[in-house]
């Protein structure tokens, strides 16, 4: 979804926000990452400096040089 990028700079004070500029640079990664609650899909993992961001996940405050991580976990029966 990012054209073969694997890192990505963003702009944000929380990782909800840094995740909303990363979906306006990529628009096709919006409904991948968010239901239409506006809440992160249940499949969507969200790590920050290698540590998970739940339970606070879109409001966890981040700050220059963080690195965020996007996993998407595998479920099924």
């Amino acid at each position: 979804m990012t054209g073969g990028t694997e890192k990505v700079e963003v702009n944000g004070s929380t990782v909800g926000q840094c995740l909303q500029a990363l979906t306006a640079k990529f628009p096709e990664m919006k409904s991948w990452l968010f239901a239409k609650s506006g809440k992160l899909n249940n499949t969507i993992e969200i790590y920050v400096n290698s540590k998970s961001s739940y339970p606070e996940e879109l409001a966890m405050p981040v700050k220059d040089g963080d690195e965020l991580q996007i996993i998407t976990i595998i479920i099924g029966g």
